[in-house]
């Protein structure tokens, strides 16, 4: 971050100074989270639906904040900036801080892809740009001020990942993220609980594009036509990627032995050769997009194509890695119907090269609304359908429809197991696996279903 001084805080946020002689004291970070205290930190004390980071304040000063910023004054001896919304206050110091640095802004949204994309945009951005992108799914009403607050003084390209859970929350955060450039990577039927419908979904991801100015460029998915149809709902330029008919185009599309992408890149600014590091070929998609971003940078497209090649990733995202012979397909982090089949296309196409079985070990897909049921239901019928040679369904509720759809559909019962917990499906997949198979891993995040993938990588080392 930029230093600041907490009289600039104050006036940011439209707060005042609990000691107007600490106006000149700098800070150098901002933090919301009292056990992450960086070096010479403004600590901020939200409050949330199970703690109230007021009651941490002490604790974040012990641990090196020299500041925090509070809706009420607390009896911890430190510099302090007393606000009427700490959570405002976030968005309003993010915004200054965006505005001082003036970085060219590429913010991404969409029903899936958000983080590969972001990781892959950064990775490609940083070949010829000083850029900054926030680790992990910094994407909501916190993470979104955050990655903005990490930009520094020599940044060129800030890198934002942007969530909904609703009509008007990207419209709110792009008060404080004003996008330079915008990617929607696709619309489907994701957090319908939230939404409704997909149409509803469609509504709220475009907000992302509405708020480009006539200077600015969107980046659209020619291959969804929900994300293309955006293109009506801006001024700005719209540059579309996709496998035939785009600005930026996929040939010659092939797999390795463990269904990494390669394939020869079309783009405006000519053409590279690209290998992504992630199972699946709907990471082509999300390689394209992160290709049109560095294009319009100036970046390079050959130097972006090669630091695709080796572009860091967030965790338990088609991560593919061999332990024993056995190759697992980590994919733990997130699912909805979609991205559950192109987890099983890729489980697939990895079996297609190596000797053994097939393994799915799959749970929940959360917020999936009123058709979840039936939604895990159809998604065992798919797995049969498949031809899958084991399958274990982790989770009761929704999750054990994936059971019945299967059973329904003629999986054969030996060979699925239904189980409570990680800790279950651990148990059944362990003694069973062998060398020369492949196994997925995938559900919500709320499956924990990592630990499963952890266990059989340990089982005797990984290997990328």
């Amino acid at each position: 971050m930029i230093t600041l001084r907490l009289a600039d805080v104050a006036t940011a946020t439209g707060g005042r100074l609990a000691d107007l002689s600490s106006g000149d004291r700098t800070v150098h970070e901002v933090t919301t989270d009292s056990r992450d205290v960086p070096d010479r930190a403004l600590f901020v004390a939200l409050r949330g639906e199970r703690h109230d980071g007021h009651d941490h304040i002490a604790e974040a000063i012990d641990a090196g904040a020299v500041a925090y910023v509070a809706e009420r004054p607390t009896s911890t001896a430190a510099p302090a900036v007393l606000v009427d919304d700490t959570r405002r206050a976030l968005r309003d110091l993010a915004r200054v801080v965006r505005e001082r640095v003036a970085p060219q802004v590429v913010a991404i949204t969409g029903s899936v892809g958000k983080t590969t994309t972001k990781d892959l945009a950064a990775a490609a951005l940083g070949a010829g740009r000083r850029t900054v992108a926030a680790p992990g799914s910094y994407n909501n009403e916190i993470g979104v001020p955050l990655t903005c607050l990490a930009a520094r003084a020599d940044t060129e390209v800030l890198v934002v990942e942007v969530g909904s859970r609703g009509v008007g929350h990207i419209a709110a955060l792009m008060a404080v993220v004003q996008p330079d450039v915008a990617i929607v990577t696709a619309v489907n039927a994701a957090h319908l609980e939230m939404f409704g419908d997909v149409d509803t979904v469609a509504r709220a991801k475009g907000e992302l594009v509405e708020a480009l100015s006539p200077a600015g460029t969107a980046i659209l998915n020619a291959d969804d036509a929900r994300v293309l149809a955006m293109a009506a709902r801006t001024d700005a330029q719209v540059l579309t990627y996709g496998r035939t008919d785009a600005d930026v185009v996929a040939d010659d599309v092939d797999l390795d032995r463990l269904a990494r992408p390669r394939f020869l890149a079309r783009t405006p600014w000519g053409e590279a050769h690209v290998s992504v590091p992630l199972a699946g070929e709907h990471h082509v998609s999300n390689s394209l997009a992160a290709l049109a971003a560095a294009g319009i940078a100036g970046v390079d497209i050959e130097a972006a194509a090669a630091a695709l090649r080796a572009a860091p990733v967030s965790s338990w995202r088609s991560e593919v890695s061999e332990a024993g012979g056995v190759v697992v397909l980590n994919d733990a982090y997130n699912a909805n119907p979609a991205s559950m089949r192109a987890a099983l296309d890729a489980l697939l196409r990895i079996q297609g090269t190596v000797a053994g079985r097939s393994w799915a070990v799959l749970g929940l897909m959360a917020e999936m609304g009123e058709t979840s049921h039936d939604d895990h239901r159809a998604l065992g019928r798919e797995c049969a359908a498949a031809g899958l040679d084991r399958l274990v369904v982790v989770g009761r509720g929704d999750a054990a429809a994936i059971a019945a759809g299967a059973r329904e559909a003629g999986f054969a019962g030996d060979h699925l197991w239904q189980v409570d917990d990680a800790d279950g499906a651990v148990d059944v997949v362990h003694p069973r696996v062998r060398a020369g198979d492949v196994v997925l891993v995938k559900a919500s995040r709320v499956g924990g279903l990592e630990a499963v993938a952890d266990a059989l990588l340990n089982r005797s080392g990984a290997a990328p």
